[in-house]
């Protein structure tokens, strides 16, 4: 296979059968070729020194200590060579290698367990993932990480509420702000109950301390990192599962808002660049799109190679969604111009973006399979986002009639000609805002 025939990948894993079983699933997806290997934590820093893959896929426990040494290589790894994605693959389905391994952020990481590989095209799948700078845990960790902890007998009323605060993921000041009380005093209830726990623990509950220990500690990283675990779900989805109990293919019927975004002759851009420079820049443009519409409490659905899909009106309502989402597009377009004048001092193409914004009617529901459940919106109005960013060139936004209407103080904007668009029998009308880049 010729060396630019696939995304390039590094193994390491210290059992040579393992190893080579790893190696044969990778080669079957076609896409992927395995260009280097590695049997210690030394072999696979040096290797993806010399072959620079695009993905680096590792056990956990190598030599020289049998400890975290394929965590501690990937960290080193995307110090060394940024935009590398990391694929870690376990037999421990703890949820304290995965909160080791995303301490400082998700992505470009995906967390696998051994005994699942096997399982349909997950291993492909999470290396396509992270090689665009894209995220996936193994479904078993994602419930480990988001499971409330039950396991403690002994506990006041007051400690039960707080232990379900701290196993919910809660912020300590979110929970300071429940209780109606300080940080301060929270951090120390929280340290008390811990006492307690350990005082308490036996056989059965030692499992669930650790696990709120942990849950713990991922909080506090958060907080001083501004990392969430909970990104690698949609915004608000792990809250949803915990305290309303969404069951997979449950569907429920929500008039929201949708944001597409796009890159103009990204294509082009691509068949030009380096891949790990375009991995890199792929991935501080996510962070930027990811934050724009945080800050606008959008729900960020998918990132799918250089598009963005999100929503705004679920999986909570909000009566100002269109509002929210066309401030959300321009601040995209403003922190997108900011990079791309980075960029530019660097030598990089510049990515413009192109966004369509619809409002309407659609099914949310989380659909999938065993191996991968994923939140998802269906229906007209996604479809009609997806053809109007079509219409806007770099730095415009493209507004369905719907999503216009919707707007408390619409923007200056230039009424479209309605068109006919594919999947519709009827003309649509729209607005373009902003300025060709």
């Amino acid at each position: 296979m010729p060396a630019d025939a696939g995304i390039r990948v590094v193994l390491a894993d210290d059992n040579l059968i393992v190893r080579e079983g790893v190696r044969a699933l990778l080669q079957l997806a076609g896409d992927i070729e395995v260009v280097g290997v590695a049997g210690d934590y030394d072999e696979l820093v040096a290797g993806a020194d010399a072959m620079t893959p695009q993905v680096v896929v590792t056990d956990i426990r190598m030599p020289p200590n049998f400890i975290d040494e394929g965590i501690r290589a990937a960290r080193l790894i995307r110090k060394q060579h940024p935009g590398t994605g990391i694929v870690i693959l376990s037999q421990y389905d703890d949820p304290e290698y995965a909160i080791s391994l995303l301490s400082e952020g998700a992505a470009g990481y995906a967390y696998l367990l051994k005994d699942r590989v096997a399982e349909g095209d997950q291993l492909s799948r999470a290396v396509r993932e992270v090689s665009t700078g894209g995220s996936m845990l193994d479904p078993r960790i994602v419930n480990a990480l988001t499971s409330p902890v039950t396991e403690a007998g002994g506990l006041t009323s007051a400690e039960e509420r707080l232990l379900a605060m701290v196993a919910q993921g809660r912020p300590i000041k979110a929970i300071a702000v429940g209780l109606r009380s300080t940080p301060e005093a929270v951090s120390d209830a929280v340290e008390q109950l811990f006492l307690k726990l350990a005082q308490e623990a036996s056989g059965g509950t030692a499992g669930a301390l650790q696990r709120l220990r942990l849950l713990h500690k991922a909080i506090v990283d958060r907080e001083e990192q501004g990392e969430s675990l909970s990104r690698m779900l949609p915004g608000g989805i792990a809250q949803k599962l915990r305290e309303q109990g969404v069951k997979p293919g449950e569907t429920e019927r929500l008039t929201v808002t949708v944001l597409m975004s796009d890159i103009r002759a990204y294509s082009t851009i691509a068949e030009f660049a380096d891949p790990s420079a375009l991995a890199a820049q792929l991935h501080e443009h996510r962070a930027e799109m990811n934050g724009a519409l945080l800050a606008e409490d959008g729900t960020v659905m998918q990132f799918v190679g250089d598009a963005v899909m999100a929503v705004f009106g679920a999986p909570f309502p909000q009566e100002d969604q269109a509002d929210r989402a066309v401030r959300a597009a321009e601040a995209m377009h403003a922190r997108q111009a900011a990079v791309n004048a980075k960029w530019e001092a660097q030598g990089l193409p510049a990515f413009h973006l192109g966004i369509g914004i619809s409002t309407g009617d659609v099914a949310a529901a989380l659909l999938g399979s065993e191996e991968r459940l994923e939140y998802s919106v269906v229906g007209d109005a996604v479809n009609l986002a997806q053809r109007l960013q079509q219409w806007a060139q770099g730095g415009q936004t493209v507004l369905s009639e719907p999503t216009h209407a919707g707007l408390s103080h619409p923007p200056p904007a230039e009424r479209l000609a309605p068109e006919l668009v594919k999947g519709r029998q009827t003309p649509v009308g729209a607005y373009r805002v902003g300025v060709p880049t």
